[in-house]
Protein backbone atom coordinates (compact mmCIF):
# COMPACT_ATOMS: atom_id res chain seq x y z
CA UNK A 1 0.00 0.00 0.00
CA UNK A 2 2.81 2.40 0.87
CA UNK A 3 4.53 1.67 -2.45
CA UNK A 4 1.32 2.36 -4.36
CA UNK A 5 0.70 5.58 -2.45
CA UNK A 6 4.29 6.63 -3.09
CA UNK A 7 3.84 6.13 -6.83
CA UNK A 8 0.54 7.98 -6.77
CA UNK A 9 2.08 10.83 -4.78
CA UNK A 10 4.83 11.16 -7.36
CA UNK A 11 2.25 11.30 -10.14
CA UNK A 12 0.08 13.84 -8.33
CA UNK A 13 2.85 16.36 -7.72
CA UNK A 14 4.14 15.98 -11.27
CA UNK A 15 0.73 16.26 -12.96
CA UNK A 16 0.05 19.99 -12.37
CA UNK A 17 3.67 20.92 -13.17
CA UNK A 18 3.51 18.87 -16.36
CA UNK A 19 0.20 20.41 -17.39
CA UNK A 20 1.40 23.97 -16.83
CA UNK A 21 4.62 23.20 -18.72
CA UNK A 22 2.73 21.68 -21.65
CA UNK A 23 0.58 24.82 -21.90
CA UNK A 24 3.68 27.02 -21.90
CA UNK A 25 5.40 24.84 -24.51
CA UNK A 26 2.32 24.89 -26.75
CA UNK A 27 1.95 28.66 -26.48
CA UNK A 28 5.48 29.45 -27.62
CA UNK A 29 5.64 26.63 -30.15
CA UNK A 30 2.67 28.29 -31.86
CA UNK A 31 4.27 31.73 -31.64
CA UNK A 32 7.50 30.38 -33.12
CA UNK A 33 5.61 28.80 -36.02
CA UNK A 34 3.68 32.03 -36.67
CA UNK A 35 6.80 34.19 -36.77
CA UNK A 36 8.82 31.70 -38.80
CA UNK A 37 6.05 31.30 -41.38
CA UNK A 38 5.63 35.07 -41.58
CA UNK A 39 9.34 35.75 -42.19
CA UNK A 40 9.65 32.97 -44.79
CA UNK A 41 6.55 34.09 -46.68
CA UNK A 42 7.70 37.70 -46.59
CA UNK A 43 11.01 36.68 -48.16
CA UNK A 44 9.19 34.75 -50.88
CA UNK A 45 6.71 37.59 -51.52
CA UNK A 46 9.58 40.07 -51.85
CA UNK A 47 11.31 37.86 -54.40
CA UNK A 48 8.10 37.47 -56.43
CA UNK A 49 7.44 41.21 -56.26
CA UNK A 50 10.93 42.06 -57.52
CA UNK A 51 10.67 39.49 -60.31
CA UNK A 52 7.33 40.87 -61.51
CA UNK A 53 8.47 44.50 -61.31
CA UNK A 54 11.79 43.95 -63.08
CA UNK A 55 10.24 41.73 -65.73
CA UNK A 56 7.73 44.44 -66.54
CA UNK A 57 10.30 47.25 -66.38
CA UNK A 58 13.42 45.73 -67.96
CA UNK A 59 12.02 42.77 -69.89
CA UNK A 60 14.52 40.47 -71.57
CA UNK A 61 17.46 42.39 -70.13
CA UNK A 62 16.26 41.37 -66.66
CA UNK A 63 15.59 37.77 -67.68
CA UNK A 64 19.16 37.43 -68.94
CA UNK A 65 20.41 38.47 -65.49
CA UNK A 66 17.61 37.07 -63.33
CA UNK A 67 19.86 34.49 -61.67
CA UNK A 68 21.74 37.31 -59.90
CA UNK A 69 18.58 38.37 -58.08
CA UNK A 70 17.43 34.80 -57.50
CA UNK A 71 20.78 33.99 -55.86
CA UNK A 72 20.40 37.15 -53.76
CA UNK A 73 17.15 35.90 -52.24
CA UNK A 74 18.47 32.36 -51.88
CA UNK A 75 21.37 33.74 -49.82
CA UNK A 76 19.05 35.87 -47.68
CA UNK A 77 16.88 32.82 -46.98
CA UNK A 78 19.92 30.70 -46.12
CA UNK A 79 21.13 33.37 -43.73
CA UNK A 80 17.72 33.54 -42.09
CA UNK A 81 17.59 29.77 -41.60
CA UNK A 82 21.25 29.01 -40.82
CA UNK A 83 22.91 32.28 -39.87
CA UNK A 84 26.48 33.36 -40.48
CA UNK A 85 27.71 29.77 -40.43
CA UNK A 86 26.09 29.44 -43.87
CA UNK A 87 26.24 32.99 -45.26
CA UNK A 88 28.48 35.92 -44.43
CA UNK A 89 25.82 38.58 -44.87
CA UNK A 90 28.18 41.52 -45.29
CA UNK A 91 30.28 39.75 -47.91
CA UNK A 92 27.21 38.48 -49.73
CA UNK A 93 25.76 41.99 -50.05
CA UNK A 94 29.10 43.38 -51.25
CA UNK A 95 29.37 40.62 -53.87
CA UNK A 96 25.80 41.29 -55.02
CA UNK A 97 26.46 44.98 -55.70
CA UNK A 98 29.83 44.25 -57.31
CA UNK A 99 28.23 41.68 -59.62
CA UNK A 100 25.37 44.05 -60.44
CA UNK A 101 27.86 46.82 -61.23
CA UNK A 102 29.82 44.54 -63.54
CA UNK A 103 26.71 43.55 -65.51
CA UNK A 104 25.38 47.09 -65.74
CA UNK A 105 28.77 48.51 -66.63
CA UNK A 106 28.92 46.21 -69.63
CA UNK A 107 25.40 47.19 -70.64
CA UNK A 108 26.03 50.93 -70.53
CA UNK A 109 29.38 50.58 -72.31
CA UNK A 110 28.52 48.19 -75.13
CA UNK A 111 30.92 50.05 -77.45
CA UNK A 112 33.86 48.54 -75.54
CA UNK A 113 35.23 45.06 -74.89
CA UNK A 114 36.06 44.12 -71.29
CA UNK A 115 38.08 41.08 -70.27
CA UNK A 116 37.90 39.42 -66.83
CA UNK A 117 40.97 41.25 -65.54
CA UNK A 118 39.43 44.60 -66.40
CA UNK A 119 36.14 43.72 -64.70
CA UNK A 120 38.01 42.58 -61.60
CA UNK A 121 39.50 46.08 -61.45
CA UNK A 122 35.99 47.56 -61.68
CA UNK A 123 34.63 45.27 -58.95
CA UNK A 124 37.46 46.05 -56.55
CA UNK A 125 36.43 49.69 -56.54
CA UNK A 126 32.67 49.32 -56.25
CA UNK A 127 32.58 51.15 -52.91
CA UNK A 128 34.67 54.06 -54.14
CA UNK A 129 32.77 54.44 -57.39
CA UNK A 130 29.43 54.67 -55.54
CA UNK A 131 27.57 53.80 -58.76
CA UNK A 132 24.37 53.02 -56.90
CA UNK A 133 24.38 56.09 -54.69
CA UNK A 134 23.72 55.64 -50.98
CA UNK A 135 21.33 52.71 -51.46
CA UNK A 136 23.82 49.84 -50.83
CA UNK A 137 25.08 51.35 -47.57
CA UNK A 138 21.60 52.03 -46.22
CA UNK A 139 20.27 48.67 -47.34
CA UNK A 140 23.23 46.84 -45.80
CA UNK A 141 22.53 48.43 -42.43
CA UNK A 142 18.80 47.79 -42.65
CA UNK A 143 19.09 44.19 -43.86
CA UNK A 144 21.76 43.30 -41.30
CA UNK A 145 19.78 44.66 -38.37
CA UNK A 146 16.43 43.28 -39.51
CA UNK A 147 17.70 39.79 -40.34
CA UNK A 148 19.81 39.44 -37.21
CA UNK A 149 16.85 40.56 -35.08
CA UNK A 150 14.33 38.34 -36.88
CA UNK A 151 16.32 35.13 -36.87
CA UNK A 152 17.57 35.59 -33.29
CA UNK A 153 14.05 36.27 -32.05
CA UNK A 154 12.75 33.15 -33.80
CA UNK A 155 15.59 31.13 -32.30
CA UNK A 156 14.62 32.45 -28.89
CA UNK A 157 11.02 31.38 -29.42
CA UNK A 158 12.13 27.89 -30.50
CA UNK A 159 14.38 27.59 -27.44
CA UNK A 160 11.61 28.21 -24.89
CA UNK A 161 9.58 24.99 -25.43
CA UNK A 162 12.77 22.94 -25.38
CA UNK A 163 13.95 24.43 -22.07
CA UNK A 164 10.50 24.05 -20.49
CA UNK A 165 10.27 20.43 -21.63
CA UNK A 166 13.68 19.46 -20.25
CA UNK A 167 13.19 21.24 -16.91
CA UNK A 168 9.67 19.89 -16.38
CA UNK A 169 10.90 16.31 -16.92
CA UNK A 170 13.36 16.46 -13.99
CA UNK A 171 12.48 13.61 -11.62
CA UNK A 172 11.38 14.26 -8.05
CA UNK A 173 13.82 13.14 -5.36
CA UNK A 174 12.90 10.27 -3.01
CA UNK A 175 12.67 12.75 -0.08
CA UNK A 176 10.28 14.89 -2.12
CA UNK A 177 8.06 11.89 -2.88
CA UNK A 178 7.99 10.90 0.83
CA UNK A 179 7.06 14.44 1.85
CA UNK A 180 4.31 14.54 -0.79
CA UNK A 181 2.91 11.17 0.34
CA UNK A 182 2.82 12.38 3.94
CA UNK A 183 1.02 15.58 2.88
CA UNK A 184 -1.52 13.89 0.59
CA UNK A 185 -2.25 10.47 2.19
CA UNK A 186 -1.36 10.42 5.88
CA UNK A 187 -4.84 11.83 6.77
CA UNK A 188 -6.22 8.53 5.39
CA UNK A 189 -4.67 6.66 8.34
CA UNK A 190 -6.99 8.49 10.76
CA UNK A 191 -9.99 8.12 8.47
CA UNK A 192 -9.90 11.74 7.27
CA UNK A 193 -9.98 10.92 3.57
CA UNK A 194 -11.43 14.25 2.50
CA UNK A 195 -8.98 16.34 4.55
CA UNK A 196 -6.73 18.50 2.36
CA UNK A 197 -3.35 20.03 3.27
CA UNK A 198 -2.90 23.57 4.60
CA UNK A 199 -1.73 26.03 1.97
CA UNK A 200 1.54 27.00 3.71
CA UNK A 201 2.28 23.34 4.33
CA UNK A 202 1.78 22.62 0.63
CA UNK A 203 3.99 25.58 -0.27
CA UNK A 204 6.90 24.30 1.81
CA UNK A 205 6.60 20.81 0.35
CA UNK A 206 6.41 22.06 -3.24
CA UNK A 207 9.20 24.61 -2.77
CA UNK A 208 11.36 21.77 -1.53
CA UNK A 209 10.38 19.55 -4.46
CA UNK A 210 10.83 22.36 -7.02
CA UNK A 211 13.91 23.99 -5.48
CA UNK A 212 16.13 23.32 -8.50
CA UNK A 213 13.50 24.56 -10.95
CA UNK A 214 13.15 27.78 -8.97
CA UNK A 215 16.87 28.43 -9.44
CA UNK A 216 16.19 28.70 -13.18
CA UNK A 217 13.93 31.69 -12.60
CA UNK A 218 16.55 34.47 -12.54
CA UNK A 219 18.08 33.50 -15.88
CA UNK A 220 14.64 32.72 -17.29
CA UNK A 221 13.48 36.25 -16.47
CA UNK A 222 16.66 37.77 -17.94
CA UNK A 223 16.02 35.79 -21.12
CA UNK A 224 12.40 36.98 -21.31
CA UNK A 225 13.46 40.60 -20.76
CA UNK A 226 15.92 40.25 -23.64
CA UNK A 227 13.17 38.76 -25.81
CA UNK A 228 10.85 41.66 -24.95
CA UNK A 229 13.61 44.15 -25.76
CA UNK A 230 14.21 42.56 -29.16
CA UNK A 231 10.46 42.49 -29.83
CA UNK A 232 10.48 46.26 -29.36
CA UNK A 233 13.24 46.49 -31.97
CA UNK A 234 11.20 44.37 -34.38
CA UNK A 235 8.34 46.83 -33.98
CA UNK A 236 10.62 49.79 -34.56
CA UNK A 237 13.98 50.34 -36.27
CA UNK A 238 14.69 46.65 -37.01
CA UNK A 239 11.32 45.94 -38.62
CA UNK A 240 11.83 43.00 -40.98
CA UNK A 241 8.65 43.75 -42.86
CA UNK A 242 9.48 47.40 -43.54
CA UNK A 243 12.86 46.33 -44.98
CA UNK A 244 11.78 43.38 -47.12
CA UNK A 245 8.44 44.61 -48.46
CA UNK A 246 9.92 47.54 -50.49
CA UNK A 247 13.28 45.93 -51.28
CA UNK A 248 12.40 45.73 -54.98
CA UNK A 249 11.87 49.50 -55.02
CA UNK A 250 15.18 50.08 -53.24
CA UNK A 251 17.19 47.90 -55.62
CA UNK A 252 15.49 49.55 -58.60
CA UNK A 253 16.38 52.93 -57.14
CA UNK A 254 20.02 51.82 -56.99
CA UNK A 255 19.87 50.74 -60.64
CA UNK A 256 18.41 54.13 -61.57
CA UNK A 257 21.29 55.87 -59.79
CA UNK A 258 23.76 53.81 -61.80
CA UNK A 259 21.89 54.53 -65.02
CA UNK A 260 21.76 58.27 -64.43
CA UNK A 261 25.41 58.48 -63.33
CA UNK A 262 26.81 56.05 -65.89
CA UNK A 263 28.88 58.76 -67.61
CA UNK A 264 30.70 59.78 -64.44
CA UNK A 265 31.14 56.16 -63.32
CA UNK A 266 32.58 55.16 -66.69
CA UNK A 267 35.00 58.08 -66.68
CA UNK A 268 36.28 57.12 -63.23
CA UNK A 269 36.70 53.51 -64.30
CA UNK A 270 38.56 54.43 -67.48
CA UNK A 271 40.79 56.71 -65.45
CA UNK A 272 41.59 54.06 -62.88
CA UNK A 273 41.58 50.84 -64.89
CA UNK A 274 42.65 52.13 -68.28
CA UNK A 275 40.82 52.77 -71.54
CA UNK A 276 39.29 49.52 -72.84
CA UNK A 277 39.46 48.30 -76.41
CA UNK A 278 36.61 49.30 -78.75
CA UNK A 279 34.07 46.59 -79.47
CA UNK A 280 34.44 45.49 -83.09
CA UNK A 281 30.79 44.45 -83.18
CA UNK A 282 29.69 47.92 -82.11
CA UNK A 283 28.82 49.90 -85.26
CA UNK A 284 26.84 53.00 -84.52
CA UNK A 285 25.36 55.19 -81.83
CA UNK A 286 22.08 53.57 -82.70
CA UNK A 287 23.42 50.33 -81.22
CA UNK A 288 23.58 52.03 -77.83
CA UNK A 289 19.92 52.79 -78.10
CA UNK A 290 19.17 49.21 -79.05
CA UNK A 291 21.38 47.41 -76.58
CA UNK A 292 22.00 49.95 -73.81
CA UNK A 293 20.34 49.76 -70.40
CA UNK A 294 17.43 52.15 -70.91
CA UNK A 295 14.68 50.49 -68.83
CA UNK A 296 12.82 52.81 -66.52
CA UNK A 297 11.46 52.09 -63.09
CA UNK A 298 7.67 52.32 -62.76
CA UNK A 299 6.47 51.48 -59.24
CA UNK A 300 3.52 49.22 -58.59
CA UNK A 301 0.28 50.70 -57.34
CA UNK A 302 -0.48 49.60 -53.73
CA UNK A 303 -3.20 47.17 -54.81
CA UNK A 304 -0.77 45.40 -57.15
CA UNK A 305 1.72 44.58 -54.37
CA UNK A 306 1.66 41.14 -52.70
CA UNK A 307 -0.77 40.49 -49.88
CA UNK A 308 0.57 40.55 -46.33
CA UNK A 309 2.65 37.48 -45.49
CA UNK A 310 0.92 34.69 -43.55
CA UNK A 311 -2.28 36.73 -43.40
CA UNK A 312 -0.98 38.97 -40.62
CA UNK A 313 1.56 41.72 -39.93
CA UNK A 314 4.72 41.95 -37.88
CA UNK A 315 3.17 44.56 -35.59
CA UNK A 316 0.25 42.27 -34.79
CA UNK A 317 2.52 39.31 -34.15
CA UNK A 318 4.80 41.25 -31.81
CA UNK A 319 1.90 42.72 -29.82
CA UNK A 320 0.56 39.22 -29.21
CA UNK A 321 3.88 37.61 -28.33
CA UNK A 322 4.84 40.41 -25.92
CA UNK A 323 1.75 39.65 -23.86
CA UNK A 324 2.71 35.98 -23.69
CA UNK A 325 6.32 36.74 -22.80
CA UNK A 326 5.27 39.01 -19.93
CA UNK A 327 2.84 36.40 -18.66
CA UNK A 328 5.61 33.76 -18.65
CA UNK A 329 7.86 35.75 -16.31
CA UNK A 330 8.49 34.18 -12.89
CA UNK A 331 6.96 30.94 -14.17
CA UNK A 332 9.33 28.70 -12.22
CA UNK A 333 9.35 30.59 -8.92
CA UNK A 334 5.54 30.76 -8.85
CA UNK A 335 4.98 27.08 -9.62
CA UNK A 336 4.48 26.17 -5.93
CA UNK A 337 1.80 28.87 -5.56
CA UNK A 338 0.14 27.70 -8.76
CA UNK A 339 0.12 24.07 -7.61
CA UNK A 340 -0.96 24.86 -4.04
CA UNK A 341 -4.18 26.57 -4.98
CA UNK A 342 -7.84 25.87 -5.58
CA UNK A 343 -9.19 22.43 -4.75
CA UNK A 344 -5.77 21.02 -3.88
CA UNK A 345 -5.64 22.80 -0.51
CA UNK A 346 -8.02 23.61 2.35
CA UNK A 347 -8.42 27.29 3.35
CA UNK A 348 -8.11 28.54 6.91
CA UNK A 349 -7.12 26.31 9.85
CA UNK A 350 -9.34 23.31 9.05
CA UNK A 351 -6.59 21.58 7.15
CA UNK A 352 -3.93 18.88 7.38
CA UNK A 353 -0.73 20.31 8.82
CA UNK A 354 1.33 17.12 8.52
CA UNK A 355 0.35 15.65 11.90
CA UNK A 356 -3.24 16.69 12.56
CA UNK A 357 -6.25 18.69 11.45
CA UNK A 358 -5.07 22.08 12.65
CA UNK A 359 -3.27 25.25 11.74
CA UNK A 360 0.16 24.96 10.11
CA UNK A 361 2.66 26.64 12.43
CA UNK A 362 5.95 26.67 10.47
CA UNK A 363 7.12 29.65 8.42
CA UNK A 364 7.03 29.43 4.65
CA UNK A 365 10.58 29.21 3.36
CA UNK A 366 11.88 30.98 0.25
CA UNK A 367 12.36 29.64 -3.28
CA UNK A 368 15.53 28.09 -4.60
CA UNK A 369 18.02 25.49 -3.48
CA UNK A 370 19.88 27.64 -0.96
CA UNK A 371 16.74 28.32 1.08
CA UNK A 372 15.91 24.63 1.52
CA UNK A 373 18.45 24.16 4.29
CA UNK A 374 15.71 25.26 6.71
CA UNK A 375 12.76 23.48 5.05
CA UNK A 376 10.84 21.71 7.86
CA UNK A 377 9.03 19.25 5.58
CA UNK A 378 11.44 18.18 2.81
CA UNK A 379 15.03 17.04 3.12
CA UNK A 380 16.96 18.71 0.28
CA UNK A 381 20.67 18.25 -0.40
CA UNK A 382 21.65 21.80 -1.30
CA UNK A 383 25.19 20.69 -2.23
CA UNK A 384 23.98 18.78 -5.32
CA UNK A 385 22.27 21.04 -7.87
CA UNK A 386 20.42 19.23 -10.65
CA UNK A 387 22.67 18.76 -13.69
CA UNK A 388 19.89 19.16 -16.28
CA UNK A 389 18.67 22.43 -14.81
CA UNK A 390 22.19 23.82 -14.51
CA UNK A 391 22.79 23.04 -18.18
CA UNK A 392 19.56 24.84 -19.13
CA UNK A 393 20.65 27.87 -17.10
CA UNK A 394 23.80 27.95 -19.22
CA UNK A 395 21.71 27.63 -22.42
CA UNK A 396 19.52 30.56 -21.37
CA UNK A 397 22.55 32.70 -20.54
CA UNK A 398 24.04 32.05 -23.96
CA UNK A 399 20.78 32.85 -25.74
CA UNK A 400 20.33 36.02 -23.68
CA UNK A 401 23.74 37.27 -24.81
CA UNK A 402 22.75 36.59 -28.43
CA UNK A 403 19.49 38.47 -27.98
CA UNK A 404 21.31 41.45 -26.50
CA UNK A 405 23.77 41.44 -29.41
CA UNK A 406 20.86 41.36 -31.85
CA UNK A 407 19.26 44.25 -29.94
CA UNK A 408 22.37 46.27 -30.83
CA UNK A 409 22.17 45.18 -34.47
CA UNK A 410 24.99 42.65 -34.19
CA UNK A 411 25.21 38.96 -34.96
CA UNK A 412 27.57 37.64 -32.29
CA UNK A 413 28.53 34.73 -34.56
CA UNK A 414 30.14 37.27 -36.90
CA UNK A 415 30.69 40.81 -35.67
CA UNK A 416 29.00 43.49 -37.78
CA UNK A 417 29.65 47.17 -37.33
CA UNK A 418 26.89 49.12 -35.60
CA UNK A 419 26.85 52.12 -37.88
CA UNK A 420 23.85 54.30 -37.12
CA UNK A 421 21.40 55.42 -39.75
CA UNK A 422 21.92 59.13 -40.49
CA UNK A 423 19.22 61.35 -39.04
CA UNK A 424 16.89 63.44 -41.14
CA UNK A 425 15.56 62.88 -44.62
CA UNK A 426 18.78 63.77 -46.42
CA UNK A 427 21.03 61.11 -47.83
CA UNK A 428 24.22 62.11 -46.08
CA UNK A 429 27.32 59.97 -45.97
CA UNK A 430 29.67 58.78 -48.65
CA UNK A 431 28.09 55.37 -49.01
CA UNK A 432 31.50 53.77 -48.78
CA UNK A 433 32.46 51.49 -45.89
CA UNK A 434 35.82 50.33 -47.18
CA UNK A 435 39.08 51.55 -45.66
CA UNK A 436 40.19 52.24 -49.23
CA UNK A 437 37.71 55.15 -49.34
CA UNK A 438 40.01 57.30 -47.24
CA UNK A 439 40.99 59.31 -50.31
CA UNK A 440 44.44 57.80 -50.72
CA UNK A 441 43.43 56.03 -53.94
CA UNK A 442 44.40 58.52 -56.66
CA UNK A 443 42.35 56.78 -59.30
CA UNK A 444 38.89 56.89 -57.70
CA UNK A 445 38.99 59.79 -55.28
CA UNK A 446 36.44 62.44 -56.23
CA UNK A 447 37.93 65.94 -56.62
CA UNK A 448 36.37 68.88 -54.79
CA UNK A 449 36.00 70.85 -58.03
CA UNK A 450 34.58 69.10 -61.09
CA UNK A 451 37.44 68.94 -63.56
CA UNK A 452 38.21 66.64 -66.43
CA UNK A 453 39.95 63.60 -64.90
CA UNK A 454 43.49 62.90 -66.03
CA UNK A 455 44.51 59.37 -66.85
CA UNK A 456 47.35 58.07 -64.73
CA UNK A 457 50.31 57.08 -66.94
CA UNK A 458 50.63 53.70 -65.22
CA UNK A 459 47.16 52.65 -66.37
CA UNK A 460 46.89 54.66 -69.58
CA UNK A 461 46.47 52.83 -72.83
CA UNK A 462 49.48 54.33 -74.67
CA UNK A 463 48.19 53.24 -78.04
CA UNK A 464 44.93 55.12 -77.58
CA UNK A 465 46.34 58.66 -77.89
CA UNK A 466 44.24 61.75 -78.36
CA UNK A 467 42.09 60.21 -81.09
CA UNK A 468 41.12 57.33 -78.78
CA UNK A 469 40.04 59.78 -76.08
CA UNK A 470 38.03 61.74 -78.63
CA UNK A 471 36.31 58.58 -79.85
CA UNK A 472 35.49 57.61 -76.30
CA UNK A 473 34.00 61.03 -75.61
CA UNK A 474 31.83 60.83 -78.75
CA UNK A 475 30.65 57.35 -77.83
CA UNK A 476 29.82 58.41 -74.27
CA UNK A 477 27.91 61.43 -75.57
CA UNK A 478 25.90 59.12 -77.79
CA UNK A 479 25.24 56.86 -74.79
CA UNK A 480 24.16 59.83 -72.71
CA UNK A 481 21.63 60.83 -75.37
CA UNK A 482 20.31 57.31 -75.52
CA UNK A 483 19.91 57.18 -71.74
CA UNK A 484 18.17 60.55 -71.68
CA UNK A 485 15.49 59.53 -74.17
CA UNK A 486 13.34 57.65 -71.59
CA UNK A 487 13.59 60.66 -69.19
CA UNK A 488 12.33 63.02 -71.91
CA UNK A 489 9.51 60.65 -72.72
Amino acid sequence: MEDKLSQQSHAEIKAPVFRLSINLQSTFKQRHDHFDKFFRELLKNSEVSLHNMFLRTYGMMYMENAELFKDFFVSLTRYYTSGSSAVNLSSMLSDFWADLLERMFRLVNVQYEFNDTYMECVSRHTDQLQPFGDVPRKLRIQITRAFVAARTFVRGLSLMPDVVNKVSMVSASPSCVRAAMKMLYCPYCSGQVALKPCQNYCLNVMRGCLANQADLDTEWNNFLDAMLGLAERLEGPFNFESVMDPIDVKISEAIMNMQENSMQVSQKVFQGCGTPKPNAAFRSTRSVRETGFTGRFRPYSPEARPTTAAGTSLDRLTVEVKKKLKHAKKFWSTLPETVCAGERIAPGDECWNGTAKSRYQSDVIGNGLANQVSNPDVEVDITKPDVVIRSQIAVLKDMTSRLKAAHSGNDNEISFDTEEEPSGDGESGSGCDSPSCSGDDIYFSTPLNPVTPQVNPVHRDKSAGVSSQGSMALALCGLALALLVPHLR
